[in-house]
């Protein structure tokens, strides 16, 4: 079967995966440019990291009958246009997530600490020691409040408790009361949480329910001190409220993973908002993360192709409707 690795991907990720998938059974292409992309059409797997697959890409490879995603966001795959064809389309929940929650860490205590703007005075030569005081915290004491409670935020919760936040989570599906006791959280409505956390940290997948969920109308609910966090995608945080709500001090900071136009591009308003650290959605990417991800996803694959149980697939609801119409 032709797998193609569709994307960027970390060194050593198609030497793992060649290792781990026979070779009698699988042959394995990199495809790392868009006019590679563009010039595909023979893949019956496409195991798939930063490119987008939409329709168009779907009815190319007539062969195409498994697509893998690399970490837990298929928000760049048409799942719908997928199960039309009856191709499954699965992700890798959990594998990136000590990564991601520790990234999400990472942009709280750089708000909270003013990192970015005094690591920058410093490069010039300024001693900023007592300019950033009246604006810098720590996380001993505060209530974090998570959107979304998956494995990255279970990580999140398990960080920041150990610097001695307490946590209360939102999420449209709520754990047990006994799973809640035993991670020391508490279960919120998602105005409540806004209204009573400090630090906000957002960990839901972009689909049309979560699309601009964190508005005006929302960041008004927030605290003058509170900061917020995005290590899940942008689009979520409406930019042009959050960008309006920095410049007006209506909150204290953000740090943003993700952002709605990826790559960013100079000009982008987004650049020019005060208090905001950026990345360029880097969460699910360190030099380590092969070891946990690829394995999940080359079984996958294997299992696919021995007709078994295939892990975490996504569209099922659209593959079944089509079986069964």
């Amino acid at each position: 079967m032709k797998v193609a690795l569709v994307g960027i991907f970390p060194s050593g990720a198609k030497e793992l995966f060649t290792e781990l998938l026979p070779a009698e059974k699988f042959q394995i292409e990199i495809v790392d440019t868009q006019e590679k992309y563009d010039n595909l059409t023979d893949a019956e797997i496409i195991i798939l990291r930063i490119f987008k697959i939409n329709r168009e890409v779907i009815e190319r490879n007539k062969n195409l009958r498994f697509i893998q995603k690399w970490g837990a966001g298929f928000d760049t795959i048409d799942i719908e246009a997928a199960g039309e064809r009856n191709i499954y389309v699965a992700n890798a929940p959990g594998a990136n997530a000590y990564a991601v929650s520790e990234l999400a860490v990472m942009h709280i205590l750089a708000v909270y600490r003013n990192l970015i703007v005094q690591h920058d005075a410093m490069k010039k030569g300024e001693w900023t020691k007592n300019t950033y005081t009246d604006r810098s915290y720590g996380i001993l004491g505060k209530t974090v409040g998570l959107i979304g409670c998956g494995s990255i935020g279970k990580g999140v919760a398990k960080k920041v408790q150990a610097f001695g936040a307490t946590v209360q989570y939102y999420d449209a599906f709520r754990m047990s009361e006994l799973e809640e006791k035993s991670l020391d959280m508490k279960y919120v409505e998602l105005e409540e949480l806004l209204k009573t956390s400090d630090i906000i940290s957002v960990h839901v997948p972009l689909i049309e329910s979560t699309r601009n969920l964190i508005n005006k109308e929302k960041i008004e609910l927030m605290k003058p001190t509170a900061i917020i966090i995005n290590t899940a995608r942008g689009g979520i945080i409406n930019e042009g409220d959050l960008i309006e709500a920095l410049k007006n001090n209506r909150i204290l900071g953000a740090g943003l993973d993700c952002i709605a136009n990826e790559p960013v591009q100079l000009g982008d308003p987004i650049l020019e908002a005060p208090n905001v650290t950026l990345t360029p959605h880097i969460g699910g990417t360190s030099a380590d993360l092969l070891i946990h991800m690829v394995p999940l996803m080359a079984e996958n694959i294997i299992n696919f192709e021995k007709q078994q149980d295939i892990k975490y697939v996504v569209n099922k609801e659209y593959f079944i409707a089509n079986i069964g119409g």
